[in-house]
């Protein structure tokens, strides 16, 4: 089952929600409402660079620092 993040429209609530086929509507955990809308999900991949940092592979960016 996939997990979708998704962001209520009525009270900003941001949530996580397991995901069947044929699932029926998802709703805001916090006030219930129906409007809410899936968010755009990241998800993490190993770059294959000699850096040990895990968002770039040059060992140039803010977090490697």
């Amino acid at each position: 089952m996939p997990i979708y993040e998704y962001r209520c429209s009525s009270c900003g609530t941001e949530f996580e929600e397991f995901i069947k086929r044929g699932a029926e509507s998802v709703r805001c955990p916090r006030c219930s409402s129906a409007e809410v809308e899936r968010k755009l999900s990241l998800f993490g991949l190993k770059a294959s660079g000699s850096s040990s940092c895990s968002t770039c592979s040059g060992g140039r960016c803010s977090t490697c620092k």
